[in-house]
């Protein structure tokens, strides 16, 4: 049984395009999508506690372009070593 009593670390990971200016690549989803399956697997031991969905057009000219992102908020007990610091102060 999960419990959030039990969370003490939380990974907000970020699956799609959010910036008009930069749009994601194809590999860059697929790295994003492969970080969350790596942090919900039964030796992280991650768990989903909080998904945001984010979608917006955008005109630029003649042209309409689609965003959209998810972004899984991933807890843990304690911070996996294997989780890179994302330059953030705790």
């Amino acid at each position: 049984m999960f419990d959030l009593t039990d969370v003490s670390y939380v990974k907000r990971i970020t699956v799609g395009s959010t910036d008009p200016e930069r749009l994601s690549s194809e590999a860059a989803v697929q790295a994003e999508a492969d970080l969350l399956n790596k942090c919900l697997a039964p030796t992280s031991r991650g768990k989903i506690i909080g998904i945001e969905k984010n979608f917006s057009l955008l005109n630029i000219g003649e042209h309409q372009v689609v965003l959209q992102a998810m972004v899984y908020h991933i807890g843990f007990a304690r911070k996996p070593y294997w989780l890179e610091d994302d330059g953030m102060k705790s």
